[in-house]
């Protein structure tokens, strides 16, 4: 089989979808990689590293699209791929399509498969392709908040530490799952007051015992939000429903609840942002002001760290590209109902319920 590693072309993602260790590992099963020109140089992975692992250096990303069996990436296709897109071609990557009816629509059009890490579920129902890059954007989520407090960038002017003598920031995290967990974390180990909400109260049982002192649960409810919010310098939006897009927590009307110069870091961005005023930024123009609170709503916020989420991403993301190729995807998905739930358009058919549901496309579970 021919699996394709395109270069990423989303504004500011320095991340690959393979790693060399990868590439030795698929052709020293016979089968053949193809990398193109500088795909890994982001992640500072020069392109000698892959062909010394055995994979074959071609020029151009349509090459790369043109030959491949199975295209795998780390953000979804962007609009100047969606040529390359065909019938019969088999696309894994991160996708989010419940965020973004024209890339679905392209997709089905295309008649290709799209298969999803962020849907794919292991035996115990955990999404083991989307917690390491959900770890690194809980984490991530508090360095940039910390950083957009500051008054240069038109932050409060806070210290999320404080100091001996002046309180530290209060930071409110929306969703206890991987995201909000590591999220809260950072923040408390930088000495943050830390209020973490949800809905699902054995989690929240599970946070109370594990976290430090300088954390609080909150059950989540619409007083409970605009109370937290009210108080809070850095809100954190680390929602998600799986495949589908992400609830609205906080509205416009509330922003005249927080205090002026307050941050928001839009996690749930990817899946179209749990604030209803959150739009997509880019690490060039990562923030901006609305009712004078600011908003950071990056996309692809493991991205800026593409060496430390690369590897964190292919350590996971290896084996079941292993799987697809040795078996075929079809026989590997139909024996295995986790990862055909990572199946969310097959051959012009969208097999993901939440993606049918969101936008009021017929939906047909997936058949081998």
């Amino acid at each position: 089989m021919i699996v394709g590693v395109p270069k990423e072309v989303k504004a500011d993602e320095y991340r690959v979808s393979l790693l060399p260790v990868g590439a030795e590992e698929l052709t020293a099963e016979g089968h053949t990689v193809l990398i193109e020109a500088g795909a890994g140089l982001g992640s500072g992975i020069p392109d000698g590293a892959y062909q010394a692992a055995g994979a074959t250096i071609v020029p151009t990303a349509a090459e790369v699209w043109g030959r491949a069996d199975i295209i795998i990436k780390v953000k979804e296709p962007m609009p100047k791929e969606w040529p390359l897109m065909r019938s019969g071609l088999t696309m894994f990557t991160y996708f989010h399509f419940a965020a973004d009816e024209a890339l679905t629509k392209a997709v089905i059009d295309s008649d290709a498969t799209a298969i999803a890490y962020e849907t794919i579920h292991d035996g115990q129902g955990r999404l083991p392709l989307l917690t390491p890059m959900s770890e690194v954007a809980g984490r991530m989520s508090i360095q940039e908040g910390a950083k957009f407090l500051e008054k240069p960038e038109e932050g409060r002017g806070i210290l999320l530490a404080g100091v001996p003598g002046v309180a530290p920031a209060d930071v409110v995290v929306l969703g206890g799952g991987v995201v909000g967990t590591n999220a809260a974390r950072v923040a408390a180990g930088l000495g943050a007051n830390v209020h973490i909400l949800d809905i699902n109260l054995d989690r929240l049982r599970y946070l109370d015992d594990i976290m430090p002192a300088n954390v609080t649960t909150i059950y989540s409810d619409r007083h409970t939000i605009r109370e937290a919010i009210e108080r809070a310098d850095l809100v954190i939006g680390a929602v998600l429903v799986t495949g589908a897009r992400a609830p609205r927590l906080v509205s416009r009307a509330d922003l005249t609840r927080m205090k002026p110069g307050a941050v928001i870091v839009d996690v749930a961005i990817d899946q179209g942002g749990c604030i209803e005023t959150s739009r997509p930024t880019t690490h060039r123009e990562p923030t901006y002001l609305i009712d004078g609170v600011v908003h950071y709503c990056v996309t692809n916020m493991p991205g800026a760290v593409g060496r430390t989420s690369t590897y964190a991403l292919c350590n996971v993301t290896l084996p079941y590209l292993q799987q697809f190729v040795r078996r075929g995807w079809r026989e590997v998905a139909a024996a295995a109902p986790g990862i055909a739930e990572g199946i969310n358009v097959d051959r012009g058919r969208v097999t993901n319920q939440a993606v049918a549901e969101t936008f009021n496309l017929p939906y047909e579970p997936w058949t081998r």
